[in-house]
């Protein structure tokens, strides 16, 4: 059956369409509430679990305070969701620079976190996205929730490696808060580094979406807007690659 761009998979639609014609999609946080069929509480509720998250030891090697956590999932063609067993996070060759073929040992999803309605939601959304990127019976769908801090006269790096990709099919990063921040601008490139698309997440709910087979991707560094107050900005990165 047909979808209509005014039904609850409308902006999925529309997604893919910019998705194969650009590279990538900005939706905005009404269209993915309806997508996802949630309301203000549930984001609420959502949003909670980032005052759980556990220090990133390999940021504060590279002078960044981030908090993470990570987690894996199965989601097949019917939408059939499974979490999987914990492991390291390792990224492949070409894609991010200052981690290829590290180990890296993050802190698992709680599991609170892990059953929340709205998590399960967004992920069987991308697999309709990814599904014009890649005919795939399972998707690899990994969850990295990030909280990046900034104080005083510093900064911080939501992504230190820079232009980089992922090395997956799909790469999405949705802003969940963000507070007394300055910068943290998103920006897509072409393979050839011209950019195609530049945007500032700044309300809560809005959703990038990116080919990362045929795009980069960076984020620059947030600061405090009032020095006596520390900077934040919390954002959930996911990513679906064929299993």
């Amino acid at each position: 059956m047909a979808e209509e761009h005014g039904g609850p998979d409308g902006p999925a639609e529309q997604a893919r369409q910019a998705l194969l014609a650009e590279g990538s999609y900005l939706m905005e946080p009404g269209a993915l509430s309806q997508c996802l069929g949630t309301d203000d509480s549930g984001w609420r509720a959502f949003a909670a679990h980032w005052e759980d998250l556990a220090p990133d030891t390999y940021a504060a090697e590279l002078g960044t305070r981030r908090l993470r956590r990570y987690g894996r999932f199965c989601l097949s063609r019917a939408g059939e969701l499974a979490a999987q067993e914990h492991a390291g996070f390792l990224q492949p060759e070409h894609s991010n620079p200052l981690y290829v073929d590290v180990d890296r040992r993050f802190e698992p999803l709680t599991a609170a976190f892990a059953g929340e309605p709205v998590l399960a939601a967004l992920i069987r959304m991308l697999g309709r996205v990814a599904a014009c990127l890649d005919d795939a019976d399972t998707w690899d769908v990994q969850v990295h929730p990030f909280r990046i801090v900034a104080e005083g006269d510093g900064e911080g790096e939501p992504t230190p490696e820079g232009r980089h990709r992922d090395g997956v099919t799909l790469v999405t990063s949705l802003l969940i808060h963000r507070e007394n921040a300055t910068g943290g601008q998103s920006t897509v490139y072409g393979p050839d580094g011209t950019e195609r698309m530049t945007t500032t997440l700044t309300r809560p709910g809005t959703l990038l979406l990116g080919d990362d087979r045929a795009t980069l991707h960076g984020v620059s560094p947030i600061r405090p807007a009032d020095p006596a107050r520390p900077a934040r900005r919390d954002v959930l990165v996911t990513t679906l690659t064929p299993h």
